[in-house]
């Protein structure tokens, strides 16, 4: 039996408010999702992400297929019990990171290869392929050690339900972002089969994990910036039975004036009464809000933890002028650096009245500022509550905003 479900509650200039309904809890929507690639949110245990009111976090399945391995995710009875998770929990499928390691040519560059061509590393020195791509699906090398490995849509749906995640994603071809026309289309159309693929094996699987929970699957759409061939993949994703839909590419959420645009192209396309998904969105509260406008319900990105790691803490507030929500900051993309000298006597929290753990406190700039200077370990996970906190947050605030209309 089917047990996801997706209810729209509100529809406004600002954006959609909904709520999705899994076996281990509800996620009101829209909503921003901490990334725990490795089981782990990074410097977080899972307390901390309880406290930032997470209600869902992603897992990686390129990167736990590697380490721990399967057998030892299925010997503790899936990656729930695994890191002691107890909510919903999204996997992606492995593709992005099969693409961003085998990465084949620089931006400026973006020609196809040639079928079957392998692609190379980027630095220096003899090289070596990463990946390579065949109708059948994706063979890469490990970065871990070397070995390699051969992912088929079926492959990448079996690690995921071994994983045990409540959401999972159809596997894809991730599109550069100035992929040309040409190699858009020779990708779009294994994505669209490999989709087809991933709907028997999940229909066959009973669209249930090794451990009897029910599964949600996504369709992911592509096609890079070529208007028409993402609403031909928008046609096409939307019409196979998915319990989600989401539009991926290195485009989305790398590039956001195009990210708006594609948003925009496929929004008549894409249905009222699925939850949609903006695969790696969310590097800037400004991105959470635009995406959000453009009409779509679930982000997820490791910014938030990676730029809290360097120094960049956000800053900014909701705001609305003529009925239309604004994000406002004092700091160049909301982003204040802690480790600048005009912060060592700073005796002000990261932003009055935010509510997370380190702000509460009473944790003032001046001390982040010395821990970040001194790479004490402690500032990693007083940084990141902050950011995560700030970006889980702003998604709530911008639901209770949508809801009031």
């Amino acid at each position: 039996m089917n047990t996801f479900t997706f209810d729209l509650q509100a529809q406004t200039k600002n954006g959609r408010a909904g709520v999705f309904t899994t076996e281990r809890g509800v996620v009101q929507t829209p909503i921003f999702m901490p990334v725990g690639t490795q089981a782990t949110v990074k410097s977080l245990d899972t307390q901390d992400i309880q406290a930032l009111d997470a209600e869902i976090i992603l897992a990686n399945t390129y990167h736990l297929f590697l380490r721990p391995g399967m057998d030892v995710l299925q010997s503790q009875g899936g990656v729930h019990n695994f890191m002691g998770w107890s909510k919903p929990m999204l996997t992606d499928s492995g593709g992005f990171q099969v693409f961003s390691l085998g990465k084949q040519l620089e931006q400026k560059k973006l020609s196809p290869p040639a079928k079957d061509q392998e692609a190379q590393p980027q630095h220096g020195g003899p090289a070596k392929p990463f990946s390579r791509i065949t109708d059948e699906g994706v063979e890469f090398t490990s970065h871990l050690d070397g070995s390699r490995h051969f992912f088929t849509p079926e492959t990448s749906i079996e690690i995921q339900r071994q994983i045990g995640a409540d959401i999972i994603m159809a596997f894809d071809e991730c599109t550069p972002d100035l992929a040309d026309e040409r190699y858009t289309l020779e990708a779009l159309d294994r994505t669209h089969r490999w989709a087809e693929q991933c709907k028997r094996f999940w229909d066959e699987k009973e669209h249930r994990s090794v451990y009897g929970s029910y599964q949600a699957l996504f369709g992911i759409i592509q096609g890079a910036q070529h208007p028409e061939l993402r609403k031909e993949s928008a046609k096409i994703i939307t019409q196979l039975g998915f319990d989600g839909v989401a539009v991926g590419g290195e485009t989305i959420g790398y590039n956001m004036g195009k990210t708006v645009e594609i948003m925009d192209w496929i929004r008549g396309i894409l249905p009222e009464d699925k939850p949609r998904y903006a695969m790696g969105l969310g590097r800037d509260p400004q991105n959470l809000l635009d995406a959000i406008k453009a009409g779509f319900d679930m982000f997820d990105c490791v910014a938030p933890t990676r730029l809290a790691r360097n120094g960049a803490l956000y800053v900014g507030e909701l705001d609305s002028k003529d009925g239309e929500l604004v994000f406002r900051s004092d700091s160049a993309k909301g982003r204040l650096q802690i480790g600048n000298q005009q912060y060592m006597k700073d005796s002000a929290v990261i932003q009055e009245g935010c509510d997370c753990a380190t702000c509460t406190h009473g944790y003032s700039r001046s001390y982040l500022n010395h821990l970040f200077r001194a790479d004490e370990l402690t500032y990693y996970r007083l940084a990141s509550i902050h950011n995560v906190r700030f970006m889980v947050r702003l998604s709530q605030k911008i639901r209770q905003a949508i809801l009031k209309g």
